[in-house]
């Protein structure tokens, strides 16, 4: 007999997706709904989460939102409880604020910090601890970055938030593995986006960033979608502690 393929399909499982009002986290939302599973998505602005669940039920899809500032460690650790367990844990949350380093102000690294990383870590032990306490495994995909494993002038907070979701995610997969729990990051390069739209105003910008990539453009968010369920599937369950690279290449060079 010939080996059967594992699905990719997520019938019966649940997800949470933070950050998930608009950019990559909404396109993860949609492809793990779109995948069968009952999807939660959390950020702070009602209104996007409202008009995303709409389209996604449209659809075809299940799926619920809870307003949350995820760097509330309370209220993360309240509503994953009220809400869980979930089998998929998808930590998009973020922000990047690119500035020279002599220029970086303390509450932009506070601010960095705490969504990048604090945030991730809040929602990964809740996460971790319904999945335990009810004995069922589970997949973390944190959203991570190129800049988790290159460096980049004016952003030395941002790769030094993405190289600590890394080193998370690392420790984190040897943890959780003897539970059944993956742990993995997903790592774009520049996505267009309503966060990189400034950034490609900028004179130069766009062609500098095209010119380290080895596709020579930049990437769309339904191209993030089909990793994400990869990586929440059963068709990546030896998969673990490991980063995917979405960057066309640029960490190749």
């Amino acid at each position: 007999m010939i080996p059967t393929l594992p699905s990719f399909r997520l019938d019966g499982k649940t997800a949470l997706v933070t950050g998930a009002g608009r950019g990559i986290g909404l396109a993860a939302a949609a492809a793990l709904a779109q995948a069968g599973a009952h999807v939660t998505l959390a950020a702070r602005t009602a209104e996007e989460l409202e008009k995303a669940c709409e389209a996604i039920n449209s659809a075809g899809g299940v799926s619920d939102y809870v307003v949350l500032d995820v760097t509330d460690s309370a209220a993360v650790t309240g509503e994953v409880f009220a809400r869980g367990p979930f089998n998929v844990l998808v930590n998009s949350a973020g922000m990047n604020r690119p500035t020279d380093l002599v220029a970086v102000k303390d509450e932009d690294i506070d601010a960095m910090l705490a969504l990048n990383v604090k945030a991730a870590f809040y929602a990964s032990r809740a996460v971790a601890k319904g999945l335990l306490e009810t004995r069922q495994g589970g997949s973390f995909i944190n959203v991570s970055s190129q800049m988790g494993h290159v460096g980049s002038p004016g952003r030395t907070v941002y790769c030094a938030t993405k190289h600590a979701i890394e080193g998370m995610t690392k420790a984190l997969a040897w943890e959780l593995g003897a539970h059944g729990i993956r742990v993995n990051t997903v790592c774009p390069t520049f996505i267009e986006t309503v966060f990189t739209e400034e950034m490609f105003k900028a004179p130069g910008f766009r062609d500098w960033v095209t010119s380290k990539i080895a596709l020579g453009r930049v990437g769309q968010v339904e191209e993030v979608m089909g990793v994400v369920v990869f990586l929440a599937s059963e068709a990546s369950s030896l998969v673990t502690g490991s980063a995917l690279m979405l960057d066309g290449g640029w960490t190749a060079a």
